[in-house]
């Protein structure tokens, strides 16, 4: 359960990056508060899971999907560039992700 908490914790975190992009600088109201509502759920279920997990495979995971998440968003949905090596790269985080929590992190 804890690490399904992780895994939306991390969905949420791209959420509140992308609405921070969205939100111009908190000037459009709408992304600003979607970014707020999502940034709380996303620290909240991070920190719910920490009760059971081990902080540094657990905060990695968290930042490894935001990330992950948010460069995909960006690639589809935002016109951010694609290229062979960014998509390596995603590759590689991803393969950190699905590794970590394999590695025996609880506590």
């Amino acid at each position: 359960m804890a690490w399904l908490m992780v895994i939306v914790a991390g969905l949420l975190e791209t959420g509140f990056a992308v609405c921070l992009k969205l939100s111009h600088g908190f000037t459009r109201l709408w992304p600003t508060v979607a970014f707020a509502a999502f940034a709380l759920g996303s620290f909240g279920l991070l920190t719910l899971s920490l009760r059971k997990l081990d902080v540094g495979p657990a905060y990695a995971v968290w930042t490894g999907i935001g990330a992950t998440g948010t460069a995909v968003y960006g690639m589809v949905f935002l016109s951010d560039t694609v290229n062979t090596l960014k998509i390596l790269s995603i590759l590689l985080v991803i393969a950190g992700v699905i590794g970590l929590p394999l590695s025996g992190a609880e506590h």
